[in-house]
């Protein structure tokens, strides 16, 4: 079985791993450098408190990798289970809260629906008064989006992928069930293609004659000198209301990030900029502040950035065969790296089987955009 991957971001890099595993013969073709789209510019957060069945499970299904990584890879991936602490301001936010804790344990994820003044047992700098509730899970935590991407870059070559940067498809042309990709002038037959691009998928899809409504969105992130040290033991904490969160980095620093505009323009994911802009900057830190009284006006910014997340209409991914040997795995919104142990598997599945048996993904194909019947959106989304 032969397998060109396009996209060498931490989902393709991951599929790369476990199909060579599974002793595929595969490549990876890469437009740029390892990591260069949007996993390098990731936050690195892992949960499992989500509002839908299939993204709780995804998440289920990528933990075991995840805290097996060092052990597997050899790459310690500073793994920390510090948690997620999810905090409501309106009744409505409060009220869907509560049904997702149900679900979330009915599936298995050990989330926990708290007061606000409980919750300071989680942040203990929280400001309670803004909020009427929250949500906490021991089984989220965040890590180091660099190292895990060089972990399952190295797996994959262990196992047998030839990992090629700078080598940008310009053509997919499927044929009788198998497919043709053209890579660098160079045309290799093979049995599957997988569109793993993120930001670039709706255009690689295009290619091979699809329509995927994955649209690039530009979110910035900040390196903070809070005014107290954000200890490493806090959550990644997430003011859903107001789209806004913060994590504890290292040396007492933290991430601060979030989108506040009401305008979401697509953009070109070879021609953004990739600086944060100081406006949303100096709100961000406003906003975090009013959650926690790490931050303040002595808060200063070390450095930040901007990358893309790759959307879909209803903030699920797309995961399928779309036309015969063109597999798609993207459009996680936000939740790509987290997903990815599990989405490298069932892309596996997909090729060997035929179809996926590690987590239901029947709801994951791209014609559900196709009706006018209501979709189910992801709510926790910051």
């Amino acid at each position: 079985m032969k397998v060109i991957v396009i996209g060498g971001g931490i989902v393709g890099l991951a599929s790369a791993y476990f199909l060579a595993r599974r002793g595929a013969e595969v490549i990876v073709c890469e437009k740029g450098s390892l990591g260069g789209g949007s996993t390098e510019r990731a936050a690195g957060g892992i949960r499992t408190q989500f509002s839908t069945p299939v993204n709780v499970d995804l998440s289920l299904a990528s933990l075991p990798t995840w805290r097996s990584f060092e052990e597997t890879f050899g790459v310690d991936i500073a793994y920390r289970r510090a948690g997620y602490l999810f905090l409501a301001r309106d009744e409505s936010t409060a009220s869907a809260f509560e049904a997702s804790v149900e679900m979330q344990n009915e599936r298995g994820a050990r989330s926990e629906f708290l007061a606000p003044e409980a919750a300071r047992a989680h942040c203990p700098s929280l400001r309670t008064e803004p909020f009427s509730a929250a949500t906490f899970s021991p089984l989220d935590g965040f890590t180091d989006p660099h190292l895990a991407l060089q972990g399952f870059a190295a797996g994959a070559t262990e196992a047998g992928a030839d990992i090629r940067t700078k080598t940008a498809v310009t053509d997919i042309i499927p044929d009788s069930g198998s497919v043709c990709v053209v890579a660098d002038g160079t045309r290799i037959d093979a049995d599957f293609a997988v569109n793993a691009a993120g930001p670039w998928a709706e255009r690689v899809g295009t290619l091979a004659g699809l329509d995927l409504p994955i649209a690039p969105k530009r979110r910035q992130m900040l390196v903070v000198d809070p005014e107290r040290s954000v200890p490493e033991t806090v959550p990644l904490t997430i003011d859903l209301d107001r789209a806004s969160y913060f994590r504890p980095e290292r040396d007492g620093t933290a991430l601060v990030g979030g989108h506040f505009a009401v305008e979401d323009p697509d953009r070109d994911p070879d021609a953004y900029s990739q600086s944060f802009d100081l406006d949303w900057a100096v709100e961000a830190l406003e906003r975090a502040a009013d959650v926690a009284d790490y931050f303040g006006p002595a808060s200063e910014i070390r450095r930040g950035w901007a990358g893309l997340y790759a959307v879909t209409p209803d903030h699920h991914p797309i995961i399928e065969e779309s036309t015969p040997g063109c597999i798609t795995a993207a459009g996680f919104s936000g939740h790509g790296f987290q997903h990815a142990p599990a989405t490298g598997q069932i892309v596996t599945e997909l090729v060997f089987e035929g179809s996926a048996s590690l987590v239901d993904i029947s709801n994951l194909g791209s014609e559900r955009f196709d009706g006018d019947d209501g979709l189910t959106h992801e709510r926790n989304v910051a």
